[in-house]
């Protein structure tokens, strides 16, 4: 395949992929499946037609609104699908070929335990398994860093990330780092390796201190004993890890 078309076949895979994503951050944490019964309006549960399942185009066409009740489409739906087909456009042309689909599906999956980390402060077991089991898949088949320094990286991004929340429940008392954190961190570790765990981390806190300053602009200050979504900001950052080392940065 010609390396241009990479990131337009990944593009729109990951506009898919992505409303599929914003269903399962809607469905699964209320116990609904995503995969059962025909895409509906929350509003008037009105089942959907092909043409308003369009990602992204049917948004702009419907004006963010259900075409049968006028109800509001969530902003979540299209961010979502943006970002799908950003990760997929980024991941085409940071490394055509192969290689760009599997970072491609590395950053599907950091979408969908973003998004639900967002939505419900939830980072399942089964998504954060599959996470793992992929990266460990990628380094058999010799794609990205190799096996020894990725089971460290799982190794060690696990057990930092348990001894702090460990000692902070010991000092405090009290619950400070969901316990689905360090099994992302751990599986993260499995994609890039141990030596890019320091700079995701370090761009993990950053992007929390960003998010926590535009609120603060916002007027919606944080008060000390408010829940972070950690696993937005490590999902994020890994995966700008994960470009930057496509593209020949080894840190």
């Amino acid at each position: 395949m010609e390396a241009w078309l990479w990131p337009v076949l990944l593009g729109v895979v990951g506009a898919v992929f992505g409303s599929f994503i914003a269903t399962v951050a809607v469905r699964w944490p209320e116990g609904r499946s995503a995969l059962a019964g025909r895409s509906a309006c929350d509003g008037c549960g009105k089942s959907l037609r092909a043409h308003e399942l369009v990602p992204l185009l049917s948004y702009l066409l419907l004006r963010g609104r259900c075409a049968a009740c006028g109800a509001a489409i969530r902003p979540a739906h299209p961010a979502i699908e943006l970002i799908g087909l950003a990760i997929g456009l980024g991941a085409g042309i940071a490394a055509p070929g192969i290689e760009g689909a599997a970072g491609a599906a590395f950053g599907w999956l950091l979408l969908a335990l973003g998004a639900l980390d967002l939505a419900a402060f939830w980072l399942p077991n089964l998504l954060t398994g599959a996470l793992a089991a992929l990266g460990l898949a990628g380094a058999l088949a010799g794609i990205g860093p190799p096996l020894e320094p990725r089971l460290i990286g799982g190794a060690a991004g696990f057990l930092s990330l348990w001894a702090v929340a460990a000692g902070y429940r010991a000092m405090r008392g009290r619950d400070g780092l969901g316990g689905g954190d360090p099994k992302l961190f751990g599986a993260i570790g499995l994609w890039l390796g141990w030596r890019m765990l320091p700079l995701v981390l370090l761009g993990a806190c950053l992007l929390a201190f960003a998010a926590i300053l535009a609120l603060s602009l916002r007027g919606r200050r944080p008060a000390m004993g408010d829940r972070m979504p950690l696993g937005v900001f490590l999902a994020a950052a890994a995966w700008i890890a994960w470009a930057a080392m496509a593209m020949g940065w080894e840190g």
